[in-house]
């Protein structure tokens, strides 16, 4: 069952209002996946996940003040958008469901993700890093990943803990 609208429509319009376009149908996503082979787009899957998506927007919000931009921005809304969700998800093949999630995507083939686990803990500064560095790689250019997408490396002093991500962001 979808979360109410009023308690979503602020997080919709955090992202709206940087110029990322909202795909609320299946059909809608199936024509943006439709790229051609040098066009980017950028796919944020949206949350209501007060621990990640909360930096999760205004990383998207500070990526999207860069010189170099993807052709498109969409995102789809978790919980809400259920259809459009699906059809997102299932267009991205052998990359498991996360939301807040966000996948930079040339030609219909998955450059770059950064994943729930790659939100949790970080600041929106650091996570629009990410999203820079990968525009700056991938859009406007002829570079492709051959092996999968990439992500961004986010072990660094917790890499080997025997806690998830999220149970690590809760004890800090």
């Amino acid at each position: 069952m979808p979360y109410p609208e009023h308690l979503v429509s602020p997080m919709r319009q955090e992202l709206t209002r940087f110029g990322v376009d909202e795909l609320r149908t299946a059909e809608e996503v199936t024509s943006a996946f439709d790229m051609t082979s040098g066009q980017t787009m950028l796919l944020v899957i949206n949350s209501v996940c007060g621990c990640a998506a909360a930096m999760a927007r205004p990383a998207v919000g500070l990526a999207m003040q860069n010189k170099t931009q993807p052709d498109r921005a969409v995102t789809v809304f978790a919980g809400q958008d259920l259809a459009a969700t699906t059809a997102a998800r299932d267009l991205l093949v052998g990359i498991p469901p996360s939301s807040p999630f966000m996948a930079l995507i040339k030609g219909g083939d998955v450059m770059y993700v950064i994943e729930r686990r790659h939100i949790e803990g970080r600041s929106a500064e650091a996570i629009a890093v990410d999203l820079i560095q990968a525009f700056d790689r991938f859009c406007g250019t002829d570079q492709i990943v051959e092996d999968g997408p990439e992500s961004p490396d986010t072990t660094g002093t917790d890499a080997g803990s025997p806690l998830s991500s999220s149970f690590r962001s809760i004890i800090r």
